[in-house]
């Protein structure tokens, strides 16, 4: 039988490494908030015409006072624009500037605006989210395995494996809006709670196996049986999670630019979450039942 359990640390450092890099670009570059969360205005632009540089299109919004707007392609046809709170009347303007510059039939796909308020609103309320799930899976998962000696300590791990996948795709987001310029918006709130789903899911099934086991098996190590219960729920954590990465793995590659953000990081997180499952979760609950901590800075006899 493979034994997982015995090189706990090995996957611990496995993790810590994976999650540093984001953690730094966390401090360095902060998280890139969208317009959902930091308040602002977002055009999608499609041109019926050539597509024009983005530098002569922001000389010309910057005559309107946007010059610290933000501009990218999407696509062969469409510019993304995001500024400071437009009104319409301005829009209007900025629009009909576009069309006479640069002689273009142009169309807007989509036009957004947040006031400044309402963007830190909004932002408290997704953070209050995450927390408030983060406190409802601890709760239940203490009550589901109320039967179980130390049942809060299931909900805990839970949490710890669930807080590992959600600092890892807040790492990969700061560097994605640090070097292709992606910002944390509203879809991407959807997915890290989507990505939390996911990973508890799968830490519950590894604990429900252990509870069995602990039924049936009562004179073995405790050790063992959280192995055991790893081992047997490997192959049924892995092909589930394979069927969910492949297809968003199709979404990424062949899917249109306006989902591809929202769906790779998906796929980051669903990844992550079924190592953080298996690797972590259930290790932690061994490290906790040995009181591993008590000898980590001990140092080992000669």
């Amino acid at each position: 039988m493979i034994n997982i359990v015995k090189h706990r640390y090995l996957y611990f450092a496995i993790s810590l490494i994976v999650i540093l890099p984001g953690i730094a670009a966390l401090m360095v570059w902060g998280l890139p908030a969208g317009i959902d969360f930091s308040g602002g205005s977002l055009l999608e632009i499609r041109f019926n015409s050539a597509l024009p540089e983005t530098e002569p299109v922001l000389d010309t919004l910057s005559g309107f006072g946007f010059s610290d707007a933000k501009i990218q392609t999407a696509g062969s046809d469409k510019l993304i624009i995001r500024t400071k709170v437009m009104d319409e009347g301005t829009l209007a303007s900025v629009l009909t500037e576009i069309e006479t510059e640069f002689k273009a039939d142009i169309e807007l796909d989509r036009f957004e605006s947040v006031g400044p308020s309402i963007g830190k609103e909004v932002a408290l309320r997704a953070a209050g989210a995450v927390g408030l799930a983060a406190l409802g899976i601890l709760l239940y998962i203490t009550y589901a395995f109320r039967g179980v000696k130390h049942a809060f300590r299931y909900g805990v791990a839970a949490i710890l494996a669930m807080l590992h996948d959600v600092v890892l795709v807040l790492g990969v987001e700061a560097m994605l809006g640090h070097f292709l310029g992606w910002e944390a918006d509203s879809l991407f709130l959807t997915a890290l709670l989507t990505i939390i789903g996911f990973s508890v899911h799968d830490s519950i099934v590894v604990f429900d196996r252990i509870r069995e086991n602990e039924r049936i098996y009562r004179k073995k190590p405790y050790e063992t049986i959280v192995n055991m219960s790893i081992v047997q729920t490997l192959a049924r954590s892995i092909n589930t999670q394979l069927t969910v990465m492949f297809t968003l793995l199709s979404l990424v590659i062949f899917g249109g630019s306006t989902i591809r953000h929202f769906v790779l990081i998906l796929l980051i997180g669903v990844f992550s979450g079924t190592y953080s499952s298996i690797f972590n979760a259930s290790p932690i609950l061994v490290v906790w039942e040995n009181k591993e901590w008590k000898t980590w800075f001990k140092r080992s006899p000669a």
